[in-house]
């Protein structure tokens, strides 16, 4: 690679990036941010995670074109998957596939802050449901933006003949 031609942004130091703090009470809150955005990366997304005692970061959801990976880095909480609730903690290493037998969401069921990397392969277009509340998300993504993007309650919908001439 010559002296003129510019490397793309490859490093990121998850002690020094831009962190967001969210608040939806009563369930959740978290502290995050994207170790991805504004980096060369254009297939895996990634982000560091805090959740406080009893909180969760997410809504109980599945996918069904990503795939995720969640790194415990500090602490302990609980994986709800499926129809189970599994122990989490530090060193353990969660792999979540796509599909409708992989529902999962990470809780916070200690006293202390729960510290994790989500890792997800960011494939577009995808599906994802929310089984608690009966709804889902349609998104695609082109060059890490919203394309479309749309949230709405499963059932009978509209008919695929309607509004159109």
């Amino acid at each position: 690679m010559s002296a003129k031609t510019a490397i793309p942004f490859v490093i990121r130091n998850f002690n020094s990036i831009e962190m967001e703090h969210f608040v939806r009470p009563p369930l959740y809150e978290s502290l995050g941010g994207s170790l991805t955005k504004g980096t060369a990366a254009s297939k895996l997304g990634a982000s560091i995670d805090t959740l406080p005692p009893g909180k969760r970061g997410c809504p109980f959801h599945l996918h069904h074109a990503q795939e995720e990976m969640f790194i415990v880095l500090n602490g302990r909480g609980t994986l709800r998957i499926g129809d189970e609730e599994r122990a989490i903690e530090e060193g353990d290493v969660i792999c979540i596939p796509p599909g409708k037998a992989w529902p999962h969401q990470i809780i916070n069921t200690s006293d202390q802050p729960l510290l994790y990397l989500s890792i997800s392969t960011m494939e577009s277009p995808e599906i994802c449901e929310y089984p608690d509340a009966d709804k889902f998300l349609a998104r695609v993504r082109i060059n890490g933006k919203d394309d479309f993007r749309r949230v709405d309650f499963r059932g009978e919908g509209v008919d695929y003949w309607e509004g159109e001439k």
